[in-house]
């Protein structure tokens, strides 16, 4: 009888831990949005729900270093995805050189994001903002390397580029919320 008991107290428990997760995200995004227009709620909800560090935050610090290792993993298969690209035998030699330009963006923002990592266990947020921002210059500037050839050319990461870029905005909007 007492085991069945504690079965149901630790259900209960974690049922409402899993509940206030889910509060934190929704209140969390919904905040940042009211913010930033460029902040998209929707992909900041979708990106943490389905994260099961994110379930566990039980702060907003929390959230920023889930959202943060997001962003890092989003860059690092980007990277893997352009790099692939570059290893193909149908790739388009006028963007090879962006591509390249590319990938070395995003080897530098997987560096920042890290050290946004490095400065959230330290709890230096102006340190996490500033490094946050840096990474968050990547998908434009991988972008613009594709428009601004003698003959520009379509860049063929482009959608992954507006999701990286989301992805890092939602730990920078966050740590400016806890500044």
């Amino acid at each position: 009888m007492k085991f069945l008991l504690y079965l149901i107290v630790t259900f209960f428990l974690l049922l409402n831990g899993f509940s206030t997760a889910h509060t934190l995200i929704r209140d969390s995004c919904k905040k940042a949005a009211a913010k930033n227009p460029k902040f998209k709620n929707d992909i900041c909800v979708k990106s943490l729900e389905t994260n099961p560090q994110s379930k566990a935050a039980k702060d907003l610090a929390g959230l920023v270093v889930a959202s943060t290792k997001n962003a890092a993993s989003k860059a690092t298969s980007l990277k893997g995805t352009v790099d692939k690209i570059l290893k193909g035998k149908k790739m388009n030699k006028m963007s090879e050189m962006p591509l390249r330009d590319c990938l070395q963006l995003y080897t530098d923002a997987i560096d920042s994001l890290n050290q946004a990592l490095a400065g959230m266990k330290s709890r230096d947020y102006n340190t996490v903002v500033t490094v946050l921002s840096a990474a968050m210059d990547t998908p434009s500037t991988c972008e613009t390397g594709f428009k601004e050839r003698k003959t520009p050319q379509k860049s063929p990461v482009t959608k992954d580029n507006d999701t990286l870029y989301q992805m890092i905005l939602i730990p920078l909007s966050f740590t400016n919320m806890l500044k």
